[in-house]
């Protein structure tokens, strides 16, 4: 089995597409996408139509939850965003998402950890900022799922951890943005330093599960520009370079 992992694609159908032309040229066996599929300034009717036609397994993550479940007013400007945009359709298509999925009896679909879409599974947040999860912690936030490979998103960064007890858990990054400021817990940042769309190959060989992390190229420039058309300048600046302005 050979699985194309991405995630986190935030309406970028741009880093979508050149995502889906690279895994057609692999020759993944299946692609799971592991939710925030439309939050974003960019283009989120696009995106889920595009995604509701090619009908790959995929769970929610935490800004579907967001976006379907919170009132406008109360919402961040990029689920604001998706949210006006979005057809009823669409809405209904996010809300049958659940919110975990077990792809095979071993392989397990998660947004941000086993049990919580709003927790980072591979990163961990302290007042000095963002830094890496530890083994012990990541080992803590797995619990007892069971599976020999679990796919998470949320973090934004591209990441393996292997557990003693033979788990995988593998993080794909971010198709659509590779770098964004957050204040939950306190103030962090995400920064890939580059703008290329992540996404995870992960194939079951004899010697067990196999990891590549990928990073595509595609037309930053015009998510930027869009981007900055529609109010964000924090979006246009990390989208062509992976890094929040200073």
């Amino acid at each position: 089995m050979k699985i194309a992992a991405i995630s986190d694609i935030h309406g970028n159908l741009g880093a979508l597409e050149a995502v889906l032309a690279d895994i057609e040229r692999r020759g993944a066996t299946v692609t799971v996408n592991l939710g925030d599929i439309v939050s974003g300034p960019l283009q989120p009717r696009e995106t889920a139509e595009r995604l509701m036609a090619l009908d790959m397994p995929t769970i929610a993550g935490n800004h579907e939850r967001q976006v379907l479940m919170h009132v406008p007013e109360k919402m961040g400007a990029s689920d604001r965003y998706a949210h006006e945009q979005i057809t009823e359709v669409q809405r209904a298509w996010l809300h049958s998402l659940p919110a975990t999925l077990r792809l095979t009896d071993d392989v397990l679909l998660v947004h941000g950890t086993p049990t919580s879409d709003i927790v980072y599974w591979t990163d961990t947040v302290l007042e000095t900022g963002r830094r890496p999860a530890t083994y012990d912690e990541v080992r803590e936030r797995a619990g007892n799922a069971s599976a020999s490979l679990i796919l998470c998103g949320h973090t934004h960064g591209p990441r393996s951890v292997l557990l003693d007890d033979g788990r995988l858990v593998v993080n794909p990054g971010s198709v659509g943005l590779q770098a964004y400021n957050d204040d939950r817990g306190f103030p962090n940042k995400a920064e890939n330093l580059t703008p290329h769309a992540r996404y995870a190959i992960v194939e079951r060989t004899p010697a067990g599960w196999q990891v590549e992390h990928i990073a595509v190229p595609y037309d930053y420039e015009f998510a930027a520009l869009l981007a900055e058309n529609n109010g964000r300048p924090d979006w246009g600046h990390a989208l062509r370079t992976g890094r929040m302005p200073a």
